[in-house]
């Protein structure tokens, strides 16, 4: 059956009538939830699975349960990249009861530095002082070609004044047309080559002359010029190397210094050596100066120097006079760092004020072997190698060291 929209909004009060007489009561006591408008639908919200009436909305919040706190939940953070695996802890450094080793090899591997330094600039002071002879020659023969060259200009300027006061070319060509004979003509015609051809050589000798001397003067310059650029090289290069050992020297001193304060020795110090000396002795340190000789006297000595001092510089190779074995090496005490080492035949040798040591006790030493580095340690006044020449390895028992190295053709 069709209706029209009017009838159809006519029956909606009769069908809300009839659906409100025929819904079944509700239990008694049950609240009732009041019906949905059916223009306004409602989604469904399941209602908590909990015995007891219904409650309309808003709903309450539901009780809290005794049991575990339940774990905080926090945001996740960015993650971070793992961290590096702990690096295994470096071993501690040994306790340093004497001179540092690098120290020690510094100083030595710069007194060879500055002795190839010195070898080259001697090798280069008489370089120089041959190119200082060389350049004098040049300029002797600079002088020479100037006073030739002085020469050719008065007989150029005598051949000028002399056809000024002729006439010149003119007057002389002249006289030849007014030959009388045939031979005066070929006689003047003569005579006017020959001075055609003084004169060209006079021109060809100046010309020359003035570039020979542009050629000496030249190399006078550059002679001159090398001469001062290698002399500023080589004293830039000498100064250079010793700032360098200075400053090493005085840090090696001063751990020398500790180390006898301490009484304790560091180990030997080995350095790289030249072959070794042909002649059964040697003196026991190079470039020195002799001061303080065996039994003067000073308020540094009770009884009187024992044996010989040699100056050189703090880090100045020590070697053995002779080959022996080390019989001892102390730290600590008047004499500082020392060595004593026993020669072959009942003798000893002192060598004392060390600023470090290449060497231990017991060891076997040839003749010239490097077995420390001067120093001023222990009662010193300055950088110096205290030298001594004993009958036995105790103090007192000394010899003069000087006639003794010469009976063995060591001249000092």
């Amino acid at each position: 059956m069709c209706l029209r929209p009017r009838d159809r909004l006519l029956l909606v009060p009769v069908v809300l009538c009839a659906l409100l007489t025929t819904t079944p009561s509700p239990a008694a006591g049950t609240p009732v939830d009041p019906m949905p408008l059916p223009t306004v639908p409602v989604p469904a919200i399941p209602a908590p699975l909990l015995p007891g009436p219904l409650l309309p909305a808003p709903l309450l919040p539901a009780p809290v349960l005794p049991g575990p706190p339940a774990p905080a939940l926090v945001a996740p953070a960015d993650p971070e990249p793992p961290a590096p695996p702990a690096a295994a802890p470096e071993p501690a450094a040994p306790p340093v009861d004497g001179p540092d080793i690098s120290i020690s090899a510094e100083v030595a591997r710069l007194y060879a530095e500055a002795a190839r330094a010195t070898a080259g600039y001697e090798k280069g002071r008489r370089a120089a002082e041959a190119q200082r002879l060389a350049a004098g020659r040049l300029q002797d023969q600079l002088d020479q070609q100037r006073g030739e060259m002085s020469l050719l200009r008065d007989d150029l300027g005598g051949v000028a004044r002399a056809q000024y006061r002729n006439g010149g070319s003119l007057t002389f060509t002249a006289r030849l047309l007014l030959s009388k004979t045939p031979d005066e003509l070929l006689r003047g015609r003569r005579i006017a080559r020959q001075a055609e051809e003084a004169v060209g050589r006079l021109l060809d000798r100046a010309r020359l002359a003035e570039q020979r001397l542009s050629a000496a003067e030249r190399r006078a310059r550059a002679a001159w010029h090398d001469l001062d650029v290698r002399r500023a090289g080589l004293a830039a290069a000498k100064q250079r190397i010793a700032t360098k050992l200075e400053a090493a020297q005085w840090t090696l001193q001063g751990e020398a210094d500790r180390s006898v304060a301490a009484g304790t020795c560091a180990g030997a110090v080995p350095v790289d050596e030249d072959t070794p000396p042909a002649a059964a002795w040697v003196p026991p340190v190079e470039d020195y100066a002799l001061s303080a000789s065996f039994g003067s006297g000073g308020s540094h000595w009770v009884s009187g120097h024992t044996g010989q001092d040699f100056a050189v510089g703090i880090g100045a190779p020590v070697r053995a006079v002779g080959a022996g074995r080390v019989l001892s090496v102390s730290c600590g005490g008047a004499f500082g760092i020392e060595i004593i080492v026993q020669h072959p035949g009942g003798y000893y040798t002192q060598y004392a004020h060390l600023a470090s040591l290449a060497v231990d006790q017991g060891q076997q030493v040839h003749t010239g072997q490097w077995i420390g580095q001067a120093g001023t340690t222990g009662n010193s006044t300055g950088p110096h190698l205290h030298f001594e020449v004993r009958l036995t390895p105790h103090l007192g028992s000394g010899v003069d060291p000087v006639p003794w190295l010469a009976e063995r053709g060591v001249g000092l």
